[in-house]
C-alpha cells in the first residue's frame, strides 16, 4: 500500500486496515512518519525518504519496480521478455 503522509494518509491507512481486518498482507511503502502512524501491524515496511509532494511520486516508484522485479524473479519468470508482450511499429 503506497501512503504518503498527506491529507488523504487517515484515508489510505482506514483502508489498509479493512484489509488486515480481512487477512490481507500488507506492505506499506511511506515516509517515517506515516511508518510511525500507521503502527506496526502491517506485514513489511519500506521507508522512503521525506521530499517535496512534486518529486514524492518518483521516490515512491522506486521500491515498487523493484519489488515488481524481484517478485518476478522469485517467481522465475523472464523480466527481459515479459510474456503477452506486443511490440509496436510504426511505418510512415
Amino acid at each position: 500500500m503506497i501512503a504518503p503522509f498527506d491529507a488523504l494518509f487517515e484515508k489510505t491507512i482506514s483502508n489498509m486496515h479493512e484489509v488486515m481486518a480481512r487477512g490481507g498482507r500488507v506492505v506499506l511503502i511511506s515516509e517515517k512518519r506515516g511508518i510511525a502512524a500507521a503502527g506496526e501491524h502491517t506485514w513489511a515496511r519500506i521507508e522512503v525518504p521525506d521530499a517535496d509532494p512534486f518529486i514524492a511520486p518518483l521516490l515512491y516508484a522506486i521500491p515498487i519496480q523493484l519489488l515488481a522485479y524481484h517478485t518476478a524473479v522469485a517467481k522465475g519468470t523472464d523480466v527481459d521478455q515479459p510474456r503477452n508482450l506486443a511490440k509496436s511499429v510504426t511505418v510512415e
